[in-house]
């Protein structure tokens, strides 16, 4: 009985769920969303425009710091160790990683736009 209940009640929400997302983005729409291009570029330029490096830039160093923030997300459970002092040094290490890595970026001028 308790498995039947969880398929129904799984199979509800899944479908309600479906239907929420079917429905809700059609009764938004407005210019920009129904362009074929919702990137910002002009769709009735030439296809071959240069595009910016510092673009790709930008995404591999959010991809690096999106990586090592993601290392930091189990320290919650990590603080549950017997080695305490361990732990702490490496979570230390992984956070002046991260802010040493973030002002070599600033320095460098890695994250600004300017051409």
């Amino acid at each position: 009985m308790n498995l039947l209940s969880t398929l129904l009640t799984n199979t509800t929400l899944a479908l309600l769920l479906m239907l929420i997302a079917f429905w809700l983005p059609q009764l938004n729409a407005y210019a920009e969303k129904t362009s074929p291009y919702e990137c910002g570029f002009d769709p009735m330029g030439s296809a071959r425009l240069p595009f910016s490096m510092k673009f790709f830039l930008v995404a591999i160093t959010f991809l690096l710091f999106d990586l090592e923030i993601t290392l930091l997300l189990p320290l919650p459970w990590a603080i549950q160790t017997n080695n305490l002092t361990t732990m702490l040094l490496m979570a230390l290490f992984l956070i002046s990683l991260l802010a040493t890595s973030l002002a070599y970026e600033w320095t460098q001028k890695g994250l600004e736009w300017n051409k």
